[in-house]
């Protein structure tokens, strides 16, 4: 069996695939292996999926290239968009559906999911329409030589994409290596596979040819590992942990020394000035740490209150997170669902408590909700040092620190203060404040008056040990394109 029937709260029962989707069909591995999929909300199984190994990675790259070799080269760039405006018409149609799967093996909210897949569907669209704009330039040199340059793809991509956002990251990745006609083998996290797999079925439907996309399950010690050591896949890209990112680079480079992108871990401030609309800072500074149960890569987990305020805020923004509605995350007024798995929970639930031990103050949460799934309290720190662990690791939960600063270069000091440099954010009332601080942030992204605001046309991505190359707009077409340098002797000249 390849398939299974599963039931949502949301939608009722879905036919979901289980196989491995390597050239076209969905398949058991060769191995025979499979592993359970848990939801995080009751800690039950939900189902088991195929395990991709070192042999089924293997035989989905040899797919792959002889699509890219074959029938996907001859295929128009006109024609590539209409495939991804094709698939993206496939997701708005099964909206429900994948924001449903997303919620059961991940434990997002349902409203959250059902914004994460409408934003893969705008996602989608847009690398469509980029399929025909990749274009390269003459370059006169002199009278004797015409010389060209021009864009191709790279060839056979291998994807690594995370758990926290799995159709989101599987979006991001597939617009553009699609775009620039290259072909892949898609590996999702093994928490949170069954949302790439339905995918998957709407792939085929939207009729891509065989071997241009594939979509495997598995782990990525094992998975994984094939992916980024393998001598016939040209690029690898990853989304994860900055300690997962160095052994991808190492793999690349210990074998064919194929191009690497990543989109690796952070630690963001969020500023907040004296200046600031004290209600919307406090908005935005809640929704930019407990959205996705702080498990976001971005996510701003510490917090920077100008002295002035800092009083004020403090009482103000443990009312809100008090607010937040943690549990069934397919209940409509659920903010905030289960951590995504019992090792994520215990990874968070050991930080809080080396914060407790460090003498940091909790100023609300800093526990187990409930007694069954992997629920987490909203915790906010507060009487924490830029030393402490709480401070500078991320924690990749629902947990922050708040500090008191005087000064805009105080701040700015502390906020580039670890190795990480995904994202940032300003909250005053001063263009010129926002400006300068905003400019003296090493971060990848920085928001202004607002926190977490992604949009498929604006290149993401980080500084320092939070990545290489950029997701999203025309920058993360860079990733999947080579450039060629094409210089014609044209012979004697005929005037002069």
């Amino acid at each position: 069996m390849t398939s299974t029937t599963l039931k949502t709260p949301a939608t009722g029962d879905y036919e979901q695939p289980t196989g491995l989707f390597i050239n076209g069909e969905f398949v058991k591995g060769v191995e025979g292996k499979t592993f359970e999929v848990i939801n995080p909300s009751d800690e039950s199984v939900i189902c088991s999926v195929s395990e991709a190994t070192e042999k089924d990675v293997d035989i989905a790259v040899k797919a792959a290239r002889a699509a890219f070799e074959g029938e996907w080269r001859k295929v128009t760039p006109e024609d590539r968009g209409k495939y991804l405006h094709k698939l993206a018409d496939l997701f708005e149609r099964d909206l429900e559906t994948l924001a449903a799967i997303e919620t059961l093996d991940n434990g997002k909210a349902f409203s959250m999911a059902k914004g994460d897949v409408g934003m893969c569907v705008s996602t989608l669209h847009y690398y469509a329409g980029w399929a025909d704009k990749i274009e390269g330039k003459v370059i006169d040199t002199n009278h004797e030589t015409f010389n060209y340059v021009k864009k191709e793809p790279i060839g056979v991509c291998g994807q690594i994409i995370p758990w926290n956002f799995p159709l989101l990251m599987w979006a991001w990745k597939i617009g553009p290596v699609l775009a620039t006609g290259n072909t892949v083998i898609i590996k999702s996290a093994e928490q949170t596979p069954l949302s790439a797999l339905y995918a998957a079925k709407l792939v085929k439907e939207a009729g891509f040819p065989n071997g241009v996309v594939n979509i495997i399950s598995g782990f990525g010690k094992v998975a994984g590992a094939a992916i980024s050591s393998h001598m016939d896949i040209d690029k690898v890209a990853f989304t994860g942990s900055t300690v997962v990112g160095r052994q991808i680079m190492k793999a690349a480079a210990s074998s064919n020394l194929k191009k690497v992108t990543l989109e690796l871990g952070g630690k963001s401030p969020n500023i907040v000035f004296d200046d600031a609309d004290i209600d919307n800072a406090i908005s935005w500074v809640n929704f930019g740490i407990f959205f996705n149960h702080g498990q976001c890569c971005c996510a701003g987990s510490r917090v920077y209150v100008q002295e002035g305020i800092y009083d004020k805020f403090m009482a103000r923004f443990k009312e809100r997170a008090s607010k937040n509605v943690v549990g069934d995350p397919f209940g409509s007024d659920t903010f905030q669902g289960p951590q995504v798995s019992q090792v994520q929970f215990d990874r968070i639930m050991s930080y809080i408590e080396h914060g407790k031990q460090s003498g940091a103050t909790v100023e609300t949460g800093g526990k187990r909700k409930g007694d069954k799934g992997f629920f987490i309290e909203p915790t906010i720190f507060s009487g924490v040092s830029e030393d402490m662990k709480i401070v500078q690791e991320e924690i990749f939960g629902p947990v922050c620190s708040v500090s008191k600063f005087k000064t805009a270069e105080e701040v700015v000091k502390a906020g580039n203060s670890t190795t990480y440099g995904l994202a940032a954010a300003v909250h005053t009332s001063n263009i010129n404040t926002a400006i300068e601080v905003s400019n003296a942030l090493k971060a990848g992204t920085v928001w202004v008056n607002s926190y977490n605001m992604l949009h498929h046309q604006l290149p993401f991505g980080g500084y320092k040990e939070s990545g290489i190359g950029r997701e999203l707009g025309e920058a993360a077409l860079e990733n999947y394109l080579q450039t060629k340098t094409v210089s014609i002797r044209l012979g004697n000249a005929l005037f002069g």
